[in-house]
């Protein structure tokens, strides 16, 4: 089988239907569709059965890497999509991504042109940047489709619609389960820099999404694993010798979402707007960061392995953070 994509789903709808017959759609035929069922109750049952797809059925939610992993190990393929619930392909979608990938050996992922379901002129994410204290954030968000035309290197894709490479995949790992929901795909695509491979940009392999759909835009649950899980960033992948400064990179983002807080701009603003108490956050902000520090020790021995994949220097890796990095204020502010 050439391809694999793996779509799992926690609350099957009218959306995985939409993104089923999406797939159903393509023009490139030699794949195969993974439906896993997070849900807990087998409700994608008959969606994946009209849709002819393979479906794995959790008893509990087991986390967006967690379920993709699943859909790897049941569909062995050449290539390994990744494809949100809510995200609606374009027919020529699938063959876009691997068309390159075939071309260029080094390439080991593909990012999609993601846009918004709600306005298809504005980009969702044309592959993801970082800030230095471990954020992520998706590149181009809210720009005009048009303004992103060309392919080009980014630094790593977005988990709402990627291609993996098989090959890059048993040589520096699945998805991390223990991120259980976001920043998963940002720490396999700086493991995966790390060791040499390189990630493109297709604008051509178009999908539609609804953006957080999941936990919610501003929600409570987002804002604690991301906080959370960027710290599991830093401690797996950043050059040790960082490790001092990302307080300090840390202190003015929170700064810059106080600002966002104050004048209703960015997720903070939009925290408050939606009558939420601000005390909140750096709540939820310090429980995170307690629990990352729990965890410590096991990310510093994941740490450990994944220095044997390594094939460029801490040096060379951290100008390519620098490279495709964002600042503070266009994290926060940005919606």
């Amino acid at each position: 089988m050439t391809a694999a994509v793996i779509v799992p789903t926690l609350e099957p709808g009218p959306n995985l239907e939409r993104c089923l017959s999406a797939l159903r759609a393509q023009t490139f035929r030699d794949f195969e569709i993974v439906v896993v069922d997070n849900s807990g109750r087998g409700a994608a049952a008959p969606l994946a059965r009209a849709a002819g797809a393979r479906l794995i059925e959790n008893s509990a939610n087991v986390g967006f890497g967690a379920a993709v992993n699943q859909g790897m190990e049941a569909a062995p393929a050449e290539f390994v999509c990744a494809l949100n619930d809510d995200a609606f392909a374009d027919p020529r979608w699938l063959q876009e991504l691997i068309a390159p990938c075939r071309a260029d050996p080094g390439l080991g992922m593909c990012a999609s042109q993601i846009r918004l379901a709600s306005a298809p002129e504005c980009l969702d994410s044309a592959g993801l940047e970082v800030y230095l204290d471990g954020s992520s954030k998706q590149r181009g968000r809210m720009a005009p489709a048009s303004a992103y035309p060309a392919p080009q290197e980014v630094l790593c894709p977005s988990g709402c619609a990627a291609l993996y490479r098989s090959r890059m995949l048993e040589a520096v790992g699945r998805f991390d389960p223990d991120f259980f929901l976001y920043c998963e795909d940002t720490d396999l695509g700086l493991r995966a820099r790390r060791a040499g491979w390189r990630c493109l940009y297709v604008p051509s392999a178009v999908v539609c999404h609804h953006y957080s759909g999941s936990a919610g835009r501003s929600s409570a649950t987002k804002a604690f694993y991301v906080e959370r899980n960027r710290i599991y960033i830093v401690a797996k992948n950043f050059p040790v010798w960082i490790w001092p400064a990302v307080p300090l990179f840390s202190l003015y983002r929170y700064g810059m979402h106080l600002w966002g807080m104050v004048t209703g701009r960015g997720l903070a603003g939009e925290w408050m707007g939606e009558g939420k108490a601000g005390w909140k956050l750096p709540a939820i902000a310090l429980r995170a960061n307690l629990q990352a520090l729990r965890h410590l020790p096991a990310l510093l021995e994941k740490r450990r392995r994944l220095a044997h994949t390594a094939k460029i220097s801490g040096w060379a890796f951290w100008r390519l953070l620098r490279r495709h990095s964002i600042s503070a204020r266009d994290l926060a502010m940005q919606p």
